[in-house]
């Protein structure tokens, strides 16, 4: 790999679309890495939500649907992509096609299930809390570790917290809290990260939290199944911004016996499914099979090319399918 990095004249960091806390974290951590010595780019397919942008380094991240001519010239020009936290190519949205046609050398860093064979390189652990942290191993495994610095460590932190909910959810890998240990040790401030990232939202936002869980809450007691369903309207009403219905999805997994949470958001020309169980409920093979998505076991998505109250049906038909699963014994 060392050899690769030396002779790849640009070298391009990116991530999937609609980017979350640990696609920005991955990006950052390992652009920070890499752009000392080579001539990286970070770059993401679309904008990212504002309560990331306080980051070290975020206003370094080329956002391809502001420049797109530009990006598209980035990646056929690139010698090496490094493809961090999406396992397939059509994960990166309107950048894929010019991701697919690109000559690099593709990279994969991800812990995301089932990775496809597109990649020419992966460095994949499906166990690990997020890809933030395979970052750090893979700086780590190159022998710079002494080169991992606050910035870094920032962005390695944040991309860890947001993916595994503040260390409440796919956190039991011993390694996590290893490296979390040493993130300390190069001075970051885990309150003042924790308030930046889960506590710096607009009133908007608040308000649209608190209409889902009164106005848009749905339980389905057979199948210990919650489900909200937000509609465009309803998103123009609370002034939507990207970011806002990030974690809304996991409120319905608070509530005592419920074993999947989905969120349906509506788009402009496509629904946005989001999937969060508990116990046995393997929402990746769930999304897989009915909704062509793919996530983690508990916690995935999907994009539906359908109305959205197709969606919504076609989510409640397939209940009954995993009957043993949502069952409250």
């Amino acid at each position: 790999m060392q050899q690769k990095l030396i002779t790849a004249k640009n070298i391009v960091v990116l991530t999937h679309h609609n980017p979350d806390g640990d696609a920005v974290g991955s990006v950052l951590a390992l652009w920070f890495y890499l752009k000392n010595n080579y001539n990286a780019v970070a770059m993401v397919p679309n904008d990212f939500p504002e309560f990331y942008k306080w980051m070290p380094g975020a206003e370094h991240i080329k956002i391809a649907s502001k420049s797109k001519e530009e990006s598209s010239k980035l990646l056929a020009n690139a010698d090496l992509i490094f493809c961090l936290d999406f396992n397939s190519p059509d994960r990166v949205g309107p950048l894929a096609n010019d991701l697919k046609s690109s000559t690099a050398e593709k990279i994969l860093i991800d812990h995301h299930l089932l990775p496809s064979d597109f990649f020419k390189i992966a460095y994949t652990q499906a166990e690990t809390s997020s890809t933030a942290e395979l970052v750090y191993e893979f700086i780590v495994a190159m022998g710079d570790e002494k080169l991992i610095d606050y910035n870094i460590a920032v962005a390695v932190y944040v991309g860890i917290i947001t993916d595994t909910g503040s260390f409440s959810h796919s956190c039991n890998y011993p390694q996590t809290y290893s490296i979390t240990s040493r993130l300390f040790e190069k001075g970051i401030d885990a309150a003042v990260i924790q308030r930046l990232v889960f506590c710096n939202f607009s009133e908007s936002r608040l308000r649209l939290l608190g209409y889902c869980l009164s106005e848009k809450l749905t339980i389905i007691e057979k199948y210990s199944t919650a489900y909200i369903v937000i509609t465009k309207e309803e998103m123009k009403r609370f002034h939507f911004k990207i970011g806002d219905s990030e974690g809304i999805v996991n409120y319905g997994l608070t509530i005592k016996g419920i074993k999947m949470a989905a969120l349906f958001t509506e788009r402009n020309d496509y629904v946005k499914l989001s999937l969060r169980s508990a116990g046995e409920m393997d929402v990746d093979k769930f999304a897989r099979k009915h909704f062509n998505g793919a996530g983690h076991k508990n916690a995935s998505g999907a994009d539906i090319h359908k109305t959205l109250n197709e969606s919504v049906q076609d989510f409640i038909s397939y209940l009954p399918l995993y009957e043993k699963e949502l069952s409250k014994k």
